[in-house]
């Protein structure tokens, strides 16, 4: 069954698994678990990046003829903050694909969706590729597209909680409600939610906690490529329907009566 690619921005990706960079134990850990996930864009928080000739650097670790840079604008509480993140990010060479974060509350690490919009509207109309994270909320994505998003990038569940998908009918209705692809950012706790979230329909994953924190991350990084592959797979061949009761395997219907 021949696929179709990820297009972001114009840029095509084969793997639908994009990963950050937070929280592992090791940075070599992390680059292992970076090539275990097979993914082609990684997450980077722009106020983690280190200036040059101040000492090591996590884009040590990070292959960027390899790698497409996501730089990401963790810890932003206003649109204006976001912008001038994704700004600084730009001007340091990462790029114009930016994971927009603009976050409202800094307990549940919900977004602002107003903030959200007013800051992808800027970046969008200055030229940047953006993926907003945002409320499993169908009007707010509809509003994201609308605004120049390149994809929307709903939540699962709270950053970091690994509970799944929480509403996978508001994912599907997200699905239904725009045209740019849909990914499945932040919640995800191990490779049974990155699967249902592929075999709902979404173009992708994105997930940091879910590997990083795992006692083997490098491991779990190659169980959640296979997951999101399965996933994917899945939703292409096509389930079938959910039935209240048994439908034999092996029908009886047309076979002689051999005990007449």
């Amino acid at each position: 069954m021949q696929d179709t690619t990820l297009v972001l921005g114009g840029k095509e990706f084969t793997s639908r698994l994009i990963v950050g960079t937070g929280k592992y134990a090791t940075l070599d850990v992390m680059r292992d678990a970076h090539e275990a996930a097979g993914a082609e864009i990684v997450t980077v928080a722009v106020r983690r990046v280190s200036l040059p000739g101040t000492g090591e650097s996590i884009l040590d670790y990070i292959d960027t003829k390899r790698y497409t840079l996501l730089p990401n604008t963790a810890g932003c509480y206003t649109a204006d903050e976001a912008v001038r993140t994704a700004y600084l990010a730009r001007e340091a060479g990462m790029g114009e694909m930016v994971k927009l974060e603009v976050i409202g509350d800094s307990r549940t690490l919900f977004p602002d969706v107003p903030e959200l919009v007013e800051a992808t509207r800027v970046l969008a109309r200055d030229g940047f590729v953006v993926m907003p994270y945002t409320n499993d909320d169908p009007v707010a994505a509809r509003r994201l597209q609308d605004a120049g998003a390149a994809c929307v990038m709903p939540l699962g569940a709270p950053i970091g909680s690994g509970l799944g998908i929480r509403n996978p009918y508001n994912i599907k209705i997200i699905l239904e409600t725009v045209t740019v692809p849909v990914i499945v950012d932040a919640g995800v706790g191990t490779a049974s939610d990155a699967a249902i979230a592929m075999e709902l329909g979404c173009d992708g994953v994105l997930m940091n906690t879910a590997i990083a924190g795992a006692r083997d991350a490098v491991a779990m990084a190659r169980a959640m490529r296979l997951a999101v592959e399965a996933g994917r797979l899945a939703y292409r061949a096509g389930r079938i329907g959910k039935k209240l009761y048994a439908s034999a395997s092996s029908p009886l219907e047309g076979l002689p009566d051999w005990t007449s």
